[in-house]
């Protein structure tokens, strides 16, 4: 048989090293394993919440580059693209080139990015398919007067409770700021913005653009109510529900807004 050899001797304690292994058990790496997972789920739930705060910004401001993106949130561009990337490649978001007119240099143009229908879906809709139906039996059985009377209704129900706070404010543009501040609040991602000679009110998300898309009746109603509140005509430009980026509504600075709150001159 061959002969035994001596252990190892530790340096620091001088015991058999076989000795030190023995008393210490197995070596384990638990504690590193859920540190580990534990860091991941941090950056994974960080994550999340910039890739949400991204697509908002893509809902609100779009179409909008990822430069822009980036500076809004404090972030840097890479980290934009990497999220905007990923919202490519889940159908989520879309690209365009920006207008050859708000181009600087020779270079390639700027790409500007938006939510897609997909995209928009993240932050809720009001209705699904149970509304589309229900609004279809009302047209067969009551007909356009019924359909334009929800419309109506509905919409009449989602401003009456800001409609003081509106029609309050001097001017058509200080109105449209405050439609657009409440329609905010309902769900709608609105604001305003100074365009010719007057406003345009842009609403980034239709909780409702699914079911427009077949009865235009809820535009056409919101429309007409606009109109009233803001003392003056307006000229809808664009609708989500007809595939725009974004609802836009054209409203001049004159100001016709009767004393008893009812129907403009």
């Amino acid at each position: 048989m061959p002969a035994a050899y001596p252990a190892p001797l530790s340096r620091e304690s001088g015991h058999p090293v076989t000795a030190i292994f023995a008393t210490s058990g197995e070596i384990r790496n638990t504690g590193v394993v859920k540190n580990a997972e534990t860091h991941l789920d941090a950056v994974s739930q960080h994550d999340g919440k910039t890739r949400r705060a991204v697509a908002r910004l893509l809902l609100e401001q779009g179409p909008v580059t990822a430069a822009a993106v980036a500076e809004e949130l404090g972030i840097s561009p890479t980290a934009v693209r990497r999220h905007i990337d990923a919202l490519l490649a889940d159908g989520e978001a879309t690209t365009r080139d920006a207008p050859r007119q708000t181009q600087r240099g020779r270079g390639r143009p700027a790409k500007l990015f938006l939510l897609t229908d997909t995209g928009r879906a993240r932050f809720g809709h009001a209705y699904d398919d149970l509304a589309v139906a229900a609004i279809r039996f009302l047209a067969q059985t009551g007909g356009e007067e019924a359909v334009r009377a929800f419309a109506q209704s509905r919409v009449d129900a989602l401003v009456d409770r800001h409609r003081t706070a509106i029609v309050a404010q001097a001017t058509p543009a200080e109105r449209a700021k405050a439609l657009a501040a409440a329609l905010t609040r309902e769900g709608y991602a609105a604001a305003t913005r100074t365009a010719g000679a007057g406003e345009q009110l842009c609403q980034h998300h239709c909780p409702v653009a699914h079911v427009a898309a077949e009865f235009p009746q809820l535009c056409e109603t919101e429309t007409e109510t606009f109109a009233n509140l803001l003392g003056t005509h307006v000229q809808r430009l664009a609708t989500i529900a007809r595939g725009h980026a974004v609802c836009t509504t054209h409203i001049p600075n004159i100001s016709r807004i009767p004393d008893d709150g009812g129907e403009p001159a």
